[in-house]
């Protein structure tokens, strides 16, 4: 090639970049841009190693774009123990309110249950998630006065699985079912009591239990124990060591109303009859909506919470063992605990009811999600003891998500959750300014940090679309037009 002369000198034969202005010199008008490839990391490495990624997982549900690198983050906890990234697939939601903890729980209910998973929601007590789970095609259950009703004593699918067993197995399963009845029993008479019944109350109850199931064809009622104890029959006697009417009426004199207060007062019309709506195991989701009896009270928002809670795991647990036989196909579910704080504070020994009940979903096949706003609310349980194993619940969950915090608070949670320098600072930023600014959001709302085990934060922003703006939404009756 000849050598061609420019303004810039001799350039040893090589042609500006749109050609030499000369006929013949391939002069080009317009250079068009070069193509443009897009792949994963992976992929993109073996062509152009300086490639990096933020490290986020893409197994699950997408909750949102990496605030550092735009990098979209998923999350499913089923998933995640599935490929081994967690221990457990439970998960705890800390911020303050109006930082969007409803908002990703609901993110995650709605693509769970698209992918097969059933959602629990154990206890709305606002309601938050009627209309989502109505748009998802699922079931709504409304607890309280002259609505429905929840029996304490219910064995829900248990009980069915029970008329399709035989011999050992048989005998097994109901022996489960007792220790749930009275598990739940004595949580409920410890909170209208406000202490735990003694040891001989509960020989009594346990053999009141026993003595309804040889006796009756369905499910007892607190209404049928209450009965049961008050007539006095000699096995009660026996049970109860008193060897005469006189003495037995004195060991039980506490236990009657103690159940009567399950049954009147504030309590009435809730736990007085068999359940009236059952769980359906085939609805993509389930809410059962306490709202209606948050206004009375806490005890009795603890009583129904405690109830729903024991009612759905017996419901999990009766869709692990129909699949087991192969009666049923398997079933994997997402358990949603919003509130908690309001329903372990009515009474001491009620945090351990709720340990024993989430100790074991790693084996029901389910995944939990506890939401709460500040370790704060965990300092109004009754004793100290309840206030430890309280913090054991954000402690066991492999899966901490961190709204807007202010410092005081993230002090805190950095004894239970190591947070690096720059990662309290990131979720301090998130929390409610103290400025008076009318018409401005909260700072974080749908920003969190996903934190598991000791691995750096992920740091997610969350963005809606379509129909979640209107299903998600938990203002909407705030921004009503007033008469």
């Amino acid at each position: 090639m000849p050598r061609t002369r420019t303004a810039f000198g001799d350039t040893a034969g090589l042609a500006p970049a749109w050609g030499v202005r000369a006929p013949g010199a391939g002069r080009a008008s317009h250079v068009h841009p070069g193509m443009e490839y897009q792949g994963t990391t992976v992929q993109l490495c073996g062509l152009y190693p300086y490639v990096a990624g933020s490290g986020a997982p893409t197994l699950g549900v997408p909750i949102g774009r990496h605030q550092l690198w735009g990098e979209v983050v998923c999350l499913d906890p089923l998933e995640w123990l599935r490929a081994g990234l967690i221990t457990n697939p439970g998960m705890f939601v800390l911020g303050q309110p109006g930082a969007g903890k409803s908002t990703i729980v609901k993110r995650l209910i709605t693509g769970m249950v698209a992918c097969g998973t059933h959602a629990l929601i154990l206890g709305d007590t606002k309601p938050d998630y009627t209309p989502l789970v109505e748009h998802l095609g699922g079931q709504v259950i409304t607890i309280g006065r002259g609505l429905d009703r929840l029996n304490p004593l219910d064995s829900g699918p248990l009980g069915a699985a029970l008329t399709r067993m035989s011999g050992l197995e048989q005998r097994q399963l109901r022996l489960e079912i007792r220790g749930r009845r009275m598990a739940l029993l004595l949580a409920l008479c410890a909170l209208v009591r406000g202490r735990p019944i003694t040891n001989p109350e509960e020989v009594v109850l346990g053999r009141v239990i026993d003595v309804l199931a040889e006796r009756l064809d369905r499910d007892p009622t607190v209404p049928d124990v209450l009965k049961l104890i008050e007539d006095g029959s000699d096995e009660l006697r026996a049970a109860a060591r008193a060897r005469t009417d006189g003495e037995y009426r004195r060991r039980v004199d506490e236990l009657i109303p103690t159940l009567a207060l399950l049954l009147e007062g504030s309590l009435r019309g809730v736990f007085d009859a068999p359940t009236s709506t059952p769980i359906d195991l085939d609805a993509p989701a389930v809410s059962v909506d306490i709202g209606h009896v948050a206004a009375a009270g806490d005890q009795l928002v603890s009583a129904a919470m405690l109830s729903v809670w024991a009612y759905a795991f017996g419901v999990v647990d009766a869709a692990a063992v129909l699949a087991d036989k192969g009666l049923a196909p398997r079933r994997q579910f997402l358990a949603v605990m919003d509130e908690l704080w309001r329903a372990l504070r009515g009474a001491s020994g009620l945090v351990e009811h709720a340990d024993a009940l989430t100790r074991l979903n790693r084996q029901r096949g389910m995944a939990s999600v506890m939401v709460t706003h500040s370790l704060a609310d965990l300092d109004a349980l009754p004793t100290t003891e309840d206030r430890s194993k309280a913090q054991g619940f954000i402690e066991r969950s492999a899966i901490k998500i961190l709204a807007g915090l202010p410092p005081r608070e993230l002090a805190r949670v950095n004894e239970v959750v190591r947070l690096s320098g720059p990662e309290r600072e990131l979720v301090a930023s998130w929390a409610a300014p103290e400025a008076w600014i009318p018409g401005s959001v909260h700072p974080g709302r749908g920003r969190y940090l996903v934190k598991t085990g000791e691995r750096p934060g992920l740091p997610v922003s969350l963005t809606l679309v379509g129909d979640e703006w209107r299903l998600y939404d938990t203002d909407a009756a705030m921004r009503e037009d007033r008469p």
